[in-house]
């Protein structure tokens, strides 16, 4: 039976770290399915799936965790949940303004008081066009309820976004 893992990873960066991460996972038995994964801050950070034979999770483990002695820190969490059902709806939700402390924390507490699941979330600061300033823009990828009033949460967000001094837009 073929068991899902979530992992971690995190080092200092340096070429062929993805390499040795995929190689190590294909040498132990494992499929890399999906992932994300970035360079921030000087550290290479990212989050996979793989899927491994039951038999082999202690064997693919051990393994991840040797990769520490080469400056890459792997943790392995099996996956316990399923697919969301088709009871939900999915929708994006796109936000650029000048940067200040509090964006990301105000806007995710109006979400998840209307108990809407963070899918993905992208984040960065970028120069504006006009000017030197810098401009922080964020990318979701947002699941909810399929009886979520999206009017009633775009209106929550605008009363957000006008206090931060954002554009938000929500997208179906």
């Amino acid at each position: 039976m073929m068991t899902s893992l979530v992992l971690t990873v995190i080092g200092p960066d340096k070429p062929g770290l993805v390499e040795m991460l995929a190689q190590t996972i294909s040498d132990n038995g494992g499929n890399w399915l999906e992932s994300g994964m970035s360079r921030l801050a000087g550290k290479f950070a990212g989050i996979l799936i793989c899927e491994v034979e039951e038999s082999q999770i202690a064997t693919l483990t051990t393994a991840l965790e040797g990769l520490e002695a080469q400056g890459l820190k792997v943790t392995a969490e099996r996956s316990d949940t399923h697919e969301a059902c088709d009871q939900s709806q999915s929708f994006t939700l796109e936000l650029v303004g000048h940067d200040k402390p509090g964006i990301v924390r105000d806007i995710s507490s109006a979400l998840a008081k209307r108990h809407v699941n963070v899918e993905r979330l992208t984040t960065e600061l970028v120069s504006g066009s006009m000017s030197a300033e810098l401009l922080f823009k964020a990318e979701a990828e947002l699941l909810g309820s399929a009886d979520l009033d999206l009017d009633e949460l775009q209106e929550a967000l605008e009363g957000i976004a006008s206090d931060l001094m954002v554009d938000i837009s929500l997208n179906k």
